[in-house]
């Protein structure tokens, strides 16, 4: 694995052919605050104007991705719900909602667990049972449009995937509960603390590849950050694969180059060398 100074040898993908540029959201591009710099923010507008086009791919709901970076909201392609829905130019280009068959029997799994946080995830909404005052703060700040009802099984609307807290491990004590369901749905653990329940064909390396066909776009002109599970798919739909430095140790593994951390603008220092190279 290089670093992100490292530059390809000759007769492979260039820095300069890169056309698409998609990053995670927590734990890459924003920082330990939540927060997004200035610095990336001119830096989308200094892509745009070369062709490139930037994606926000995240876990978190598509309202909670625009609110983060609302001074670009217009202009973003938006992958939510860690692949269930992409929006490229307001429009939906990607929805694949939880398989129906399935949500009674995993309502009545999770029901059944202690210290378990379930959120189901719909389209442009979340929804929680009432009883979880504790856990309502941490869920405000990644899904800033929710809603407190009765049951779960009482939500109407479609399902998207269904989120799962623990305030100590995600992978200590829910995916060894829900790693059954692993031959109807897709399991990620896309957090220390998150586990995310979804259609098989929803993550962010499917909505990435949709993506990359509408656009006409290569994996070997795609850049592509990340830093847990979740970002695995996507990381294998581009050449230039960077792990964050505070990512998952299997993360480093998988991906092709690393940068520095979230606290150290590692995406941002990536893409001011993206810059030079256009």
């Amino acid at each position: 694995m290089g670093f992100f100074f490292t530059f390809p040898f000759m007769n492979t993908p260039l820095l300069k052919d890169v056309k698409l540029v998609v990053t995670d959201m927590d734990g890459t591009l924003l920082n330990p605050s939540h927060e997004v710099s200035k610095l990336f923010m001119d830096q989308f507008w200094a892509l745009k104007e070369k062709g490139v086009t930037v994606v926000a791919a995240s876990g978190r709901q598509h309202n909670s991705i625009v609110e983060k970076l609302a001074p670009i909201e217009k202009e973003l392609t938006v992958i939510a719900e860690n692949g269930a829905m992409t929006t490229y130019h307001g429009k939906e280009t990607v929805f694949t909602p939880y398989p129906k068959i399935h949500l009674d029997k995993t309502l009545a799994l999770l029901k059944r667990q202690e210290n378990m946080h379930p959120v189901l995830c719909t389209n442009g909404s979340a929804f929680i049972a009432k009883g979880q005052d504790k856990f309502e703060p941490i869920l405000r700040e990644f899904y800033s449009a929710f809603n407190v009802i009765d049951h779960l099984e009482d939500c109407t609307q479609e399902v998207l995937k269904i989120a799962i807290y623990h305030f100590e491990s995600s992978e200590k004590y829910i995916y060894p509960v829900v790693q059954d369901l692993a031959n109807v749905v897709k399991i990620k653990i896309s957090g220390p603390n998150w586990v995310d329940l979804s259609h098989p064909n929803a993550n962010k390396g499917f909505a990435l590849n949709a993506l990359q066909k509408h656009l006409g776009v290569s994996p070997e002109q795609t850049m592509v950050f990340g830093d847990y599970f979740n970002d695995l798919e996507m990381m294998e739909q581009a050449h230039f694969s960077y792990a964050m430095a505070n990512a998952h140790p299997e993360i480093i593994k998988k991906a092709q180059y690393k940068t520095l951390s979230n606290s150290e603008f590692g995406v941002e220092t990536v893409l001011k060398e993206l810059l030079k190279q256009l």
